[in-house]
């Protein structure tokens, strides 16, 4: 510790022990806890700059010190944080002081404060509150079941009951809900908020105080995963009027949350160096924290990021009751946690203003952690049923931007490569990122793999040409599926080029139409019912495998294939699988290597997932399990299924020795989940055993674990969020201008249709009525003039075209492009 003499005053210099921040102090003046550049909780020895907690415990041992008798003649750990809020954001010259990153509306901290602004926030030593009155509503009562033990703050003077074992405290708090906010309304018609600023000074200034105002019932431990034991609603009402507050309470609520924070990790040390186990009081404390609003603001990162971090800290037990009382919350509280983390993500990796923030390098491990807390969130919201909120608010677009390829090798090189990759957490990648991890991953592989050609022919003294790089396919349409068939199994080892479609005898040049005609011909010819290779629901609107058995299965290989090929060349089919069908594709999502008696495509599934594919029975099923009455006499079922098969009644048995055993109350919970298995699973084994080989030999990589079922049929079928303004924006006119009065018309009429109509005409202009993952952007739309007004409107699905007439009333075009959509067959196909 160097000391200098200024006018007389004894100045001392202390440096940060994590970023060598420096920074001058009076001898005499507190010393700081709190680095202002990088955050780093830290103390001050006394004897020299400020040193980390391990040192000053080892330094306390030596001298035989206890740890509270040396936090007392120091002063305090906790003395001041006024030096913390004073440096709260950047202390950069020129700074706009009123600066307010998010929500002008609403009044939220400054990111930085004037020096004079300190001496407003009342000093803090021992933990207590200097020249600050309780609320009369304030009591203090005694109880075994604290997780703080008896401290000087609170026995000041308020009323107090030992517990038998004389060990803990807690206090009682009886303000609830009506009285809060006649409090808020009482200071806001008097301006005078006493009252409230002492209510959120206390309630944050530790875990205990927050048990103590939130906490149902303080006496009662709520030990079960099932009922966290807080007043949500309490909660909300508190954090909803927060930041409709003056400054001087948002101030010191913050300040009173790093006080609890600082607490609980000075609590956690014991003075051996053991690591003391959290308590489910300190568990609730987070759980309340984390649903702060001022963590909103990027001034306040440096506290949300050390709070994550102790979150993110934690171990997998506590984690385990983390995660089932946040799917315990309402959707919204849960919501606007996501989006509170989406932001600080995104803003420490993406900074507009990097200096507002530590230097990257100083604070690597705000993201990590950050994300660590966010997949709790998301391990709650799988567990929820339904969802809490969709899956893709999960979602962070800005991840996008980063090298999203340096990441996939980060996660899929542990060894080499070691560190933190998003691709360990996917929930938070984009359908869009993943996407291109997919394709970038199997271009690697095909560059591979050209260049094992490349070298083949050189070797063979052959000339190279520019078809090695592509998929090459020649069709004849006579033959459709024979010569796709036997194309795609002569070139299994190019599968995962660049796909190319020749129609033998026809002139052309595939730039991208032939190659979706050929996707669309050849499965509306698969999927039609007199091919018998897939059965179809009317009810539930899907197909399904036919569990009829076959010589060969090379058909549904195909389907496979033909799936994987438009994963990988972004071509959008329109399938109708249900969602069990994506289920089985990733089971599991990566092929067992060298391995083929591997079972495959074989997933438990419930009598909900048969209602997506056979309503009626599923229905039939559930009104088994909710019958009242005998079931044996009144149903008369056995453990036997009966299935059609080319006209003939075929009975197989559930289970050994099935045709014998009856279905009762007592065993038909059994019967369904049999019944269920063999529908799904077992009578359409092979069939399903050769689509998921198919879509897996172009397909297979590493990032098909990251993806969840709903994103493969995202991939395969495109993204069912329509936004026909988006659709506007990419379209090219032919014949027309955009000013012309019949495109007018026309955009006028599109956009006054409901949902269903505008997927028709999706369907009936692209051959599918979803959009890709991306959105409309990747399309490329065309409006083609012809003449001829009495003519319907056409479309070429395989460019996706509409011919549309100069129709000279808009009544005649809305009544003419509704007769053509609504009689549509098939894939749209003119």
């Amino acid at each position: 510790m160097a000391t200098t003499q200024n006018n007389g005053e004894q100045i001392r210099l202390i440096e940060c022990p994590i970023c060598d921040h420096k920074a001058k102090q009076q001898v005499n003046s507190p010393p700081r806890t709190i680095c202002p550049k990088c955050g780093n909780f830290y103390v001050d020895s006394g004897e020299g700059p400020p040193q980390p907690r391990r040192l000053v415990r080892e330094r306390q041992e030596r001298k035989n010190i206890p740890e509270n008798e040396e936090r007392n003649k120091q002063g305090g750990r906790l003395q001041t944080i006024s030096n913390f809020f004073q440096n709260l954001g950047s202390n950069k010259k020129g700074k706009n002081k009123t600066d307010k990153p998010y929500n002008s509306a609403r009044s939220q901290p400054s990111s930085s404060m004037s020096e004079d602004s300190s001496s407003e926030l009342p000093p803090i030593t021992n933990g207590q509150m200097i020249n600050q009155k309780r609320s009369p509503n304030f009591q203090l009562s005694l109880t075994s079941k604290s997780r703080e033990s008896l401290s000087p703050r609170s026995l000041r003077s308020d009323k107090a009951t030992l517990s038998p074992q004389n060990r803990h405290i807690y206090p009682v708090r009886t303000k609830n809900i009506d009285q809060f906010l006649d409090d808020i309304k009482n200071a806001k018609e008097k301006d005078n908020w006493k009252i409230v600023q002492d209510f959120y000074s206390t309630t944050f200034d530790s875990f205990m105080e927050i048990n103590a105002v939130f906490k149902r019932d303080p006496g009662k431990e709520y030990k079960s995963t099932e009922d966290p034991g807080l007043k949500m609603d309490f909660v909300q009402i508190v954090f909803d009027n927060l930041l409709d507050t003056p400054q001087e309470i948002q101030k010191a609520t913050l300040k009173a949350t790093i006080n609890s924070l600082l607490k609980d990790k000075r609590n956690q040390e014991s003075g051996n160096g053991m690591i003391r186990p959290h308590t489910k009081d300190d568990l609730r404390a987070y759980l309340v924290l984390m649903q702060n609003p001022q963590f909103e603001s990027a001034s306040t990162y440096v506290i949300f990021a050390h709070m994550l971090r102790q979150i993110a800290a934690l171990n997998d037990h506590d984690h385990h009751f983390l995660v089932h009382w946040i799917r315990r919350l309402k959707s919204v509280p849960v919501r606007k946690l996501i989006k509170r983390l989406h932001s600080f993500i995104s803003i420490r990796l993406f900074p507009p203003r990097p200096q507002d923030l530590p230097p990257m390098q100083k604070c690597s491990w705000w993201v990590p952690s950050a994300t660590k807390v966010m997949a709790l969130i998301n391990a709650a919201n799988n567990l929820s049923s339904p969802l809490l909120v969709p899956f893709y608010e999960f979602y962070n677009p800005t991840l996008d931007h980063l090298d999203l390829m340096a990441e996939y090798y980060t996660w899929q090189n542990p060894s080499s490569c070691a560190g933190f990759s998003f691709c360990q957490y996917p929930f938070i990648l984009s359908i869009t990122a993943k996407r291109t991890i997919l394709q970038r991953d199997s271009e690697q592989q095909m560059i591979i793999m050209a260049r094992r050609s490349l070298v083949a022919k050189v070797q063979r003294r052959q000339l190279p040409d520019v078809g090695m790089l592509f998929l090459n396919l020649n069709i004849r349409r006579a033959y459709l599926v024979s010569d796709s068939l036997n194309e795609i199994a002569e070139k299994q080892h190019d599968l995962k080029k660049k796909l190319k479609v020749t129609f033998v005898g026809e002139p052309g040049l595939d730039m991208g139409g032939l190659t979706k005609e050929w996707f669309l011909l050849l499965l509306r010819q698969i999927f039609h019912s007199d091919y018998g290779m897939f059965t179809y629901d009317k009810k539930a609107g899907v197909h399904w495998f036919s569990s009829a058995q076959c010589e060969t299965y090379q058909e549904f290989n195909l389907v496979g294939v033909l799936m994987g090929l438009a994963v990988y060349n972004s071509i959008i089919l329109d399938i109708r699988f249900p969602a069990c069908c994506y289920k089985k594709l990733l089971s599991p999502a990566v092929v067992p290597y060298n391995n083929p008696r591997a079972v495959v495509g074989v997933t438990p599934l419930t009598v909900n997932d048969l209602k997506t594919v056979q309503p009626e029975v599923a229905s039939g099923l559930k009104d088994l399990l909710l019958y009242d009455g005998d079931v044996e006499d009144d149903f008369g079922l056995t453990f036997q299924v009966s299935q059609s098969e080319f006209g003939s009644v075929k009975t197989v048995e559930l289970k050994p020795g099935g045709a014998d055993i009856s279905v009762t109350k007592a065993n038909r919970e059994e019967y369904v989940q049999l019944y269920v298995d063999w529908v799904l699973n077992r009578s359409i084994y092979p069939q399903f055993q050769a689509f998921y080989h198919g879509f897996h030999s172009v397909c297979a990589s590493n990032a098909l674990i990251m993806l969840r079922p709903q994103e493969v049929e995202m991939l395969v079928c495109g993204n069912p969020n329509l936004d026909m303004k988006e659709l506007k924006k990419v379209t090219v006119y032919d014949g027309y201008s955009s000013n012309d009065p019949a495109i007018k018309n026309f955009w006028d009429i599109l956009f006054s249709f409901p949902l269903d109509l505008q997927k028709k005409f999706l369907l009936f202009t692209t051959g599918s009525d979803r959009i890709p993952i991306g959105g409309m952007s990747e399309m490329q739309f065309k409006i083609s003039r012809v003449s001829g007004s009495d003519l319907l409107p056409m479309a070429h699905t395989c460019f996706n075209q509409l011919v549309l007439p100069g129709y000279k009333s808009k009544k005649s075009l809305r009544q003419k492009l509704l007769t053509a959509i609504e009689n549509a067959e098939g894939f749209g196909l003119e």
